[in-house]
């Protein structure tokens, strides 16, 4: 019976790990980066040993060091609709959500029970919206991007151009935040030490600052996910009843839904139970208000002198700018679909693609209502004509698709 009990607690705990990476994919996200070695088990490795080096240092420690380390931020917003183009309010309340929780100065921070309270951690770090870009160019810290993509998935693609996404600014100088209607989840960070190019946070637009829309719309997702960025991993340790490196988060069995209250026990971790109202555990944003001294540590210890985000400390980015253009805004298409207009016509058609410039390189085809194809183009830019005043009076069908299998047919009218 026992054998049996234990079976079912580890397919249970599995089935929540699967639900939970809807909230949260860095855990998994990790692991893909190790398998496709993008990471090197060795860099995580190293990672571990240089913080467990460092908790040795008094000024990382419990009252040491109290200077603030000040983080720039950039947040990349890509958006495909208006709706998903959040306000820049949105973005400072986000700011401001990251360091009242980092800086233990959140209203909610009465909550943290008593049995906890003692551990709970002023980190001394702050994070700014950048003031100048790589170049000393004036910033706002708020990139605005419109993409024909209209949601992503958690694969990375949404921090390059090439993909239609936004590249990353220089990530040993700036915290990249990447803002964009995600597939499933609701954020998730890299590992320090990955790759550059990829280094950083990705929220969906539905979780960024204070919306109060769902149980993730006080910001906090932001604060688990920097948290992440910073070395943290999910207080259970990703395993049941696992490690999270730090010596005071008591284990516990998995993550906790919802917004629970009272002590709840699990895997030994003695009469306060578990830390479910900590920021790296998956409890609802309202209900989670801490990190402890050890969190703090081992965050900090990453700054120092050959550590991963050592770099931040000589950014350029909340330096005063040297040049003050003001870049020009982009514009968005005027229409988020194929548009063909005049329709009908006699003579030409013209077609504008400039929502999606993916189909540039492809071919297009006009059939008439037999299904004889009449023309064969290459779509060489977003915006040309076709001639049509050598096609008889009728009904045609134009038609194009891509490799990513994109297929759109629009039906043209020749007077």
């Amino acid at each position: 019976m026992r054998r049996v009990s234990s079976g079912l607690v580890l397919i249970l705990f599995m089935v929540l790990s699967a639900s939970a990476q809807e909230s949260c994919e860095t855990a998994a996200y990790l692991e893909s980066e190790i398998k496709n070695n993008f990471l090197s088990s060795g860099q995580v490795e190293w990672l571990e040993k240089f913080v467990a080096e460092k908790k040795g240092d008094k000024s990382l420690s419990r009252g040491g060091d109290k200077t603030i380390i000040t983080i720039p931020v950039v947040f990349h917003v890509l958006y495909h609709t208006s709706a998903q183009n959040i306000p820049d309010a949105q973005i400072h309340s986000q700011i401001t959500v990251l360091n009242e929780s980092f800086r233990r100065l959140a209203a909610d921070t009465v909550n943290t029970p008593e049995r906890f309270r003692e551990l709970a951690a002023d980190c001394f770090i702050e994070f700014k919206l950048a003031t100048s870009d790589t170049r000393r160019r004036y910033t706002s810290g708020i990139v605005r991007k419109y993409t024909p993509i209209s949601i992503w998935d958690a694969d990375d693609k949404m921090k390059f151009s090439s993909e239609m996404g936004a590249d990353a600014w220089d990530s040993k100088q700036y915290l990249n935040i990447w803002v964009c209607p995600l597939r499933r989840t609701l954020g998730y960070a890299s590992f320090p030490g990955g790759d550059p190019l990829k280094d950083g946070i990705v929220l969906n637009s539905t979780t960024v600052g204070v919306t109060g829309k769902s149980s993730f719309g006080e910001g906090k997702v932001a604060v688990h996910e920097a948290g992440h960025w910073l070395g943290l991993r999910h207080i259970w340790g990703d395993d049941y009843c696992g490690d999270d490196g730090v010596d005071d988060t008591p284990k516990q069995a998995g993550f906790t839904n919802g917004c629970p209250t009272g002590v709840r026990l699990s895997c030994g971790s003695g009469a306060a139970g578990d830390m479910y109202m900590n920021y790296m555990d998956l409890t609802n944003d309202a209900c989670i208000n801490l990190f402890t001294f050890g969190q703090s540590e081992r965050m900090r210890a990453l700054f120092e002198p050959g550590g991963p985000r050592e770099g931040i400390h000589t950014s350029i980015g909340l330096q005063p700018p040297l040049i003050h253009e003001i870049p020009i805004a982009e514009e968005p298409p005027r229409w988020l679909r194929p548009n063909l207009f005049p329709n009908p016509a006699t003579t030409e058609i013209t077609i504008d693609l400039a929502y999606d410039p993916r189909w540039i390189g492809n071919v297009m085809y006009l059939t008439n209502v037999q299904g004889v194809r009449v023309m064969m183009l290459n779509i060489t830019s977003t915006i040309f004509t076709i001639d049509i005043s050598q096609l008889k009076p009728g009904i045609y069908l134009l038609t194009s698709h891509r490799k990513d299998g994109e297929r759109w047919q629009e039906k043209i009218i020749k007077m």
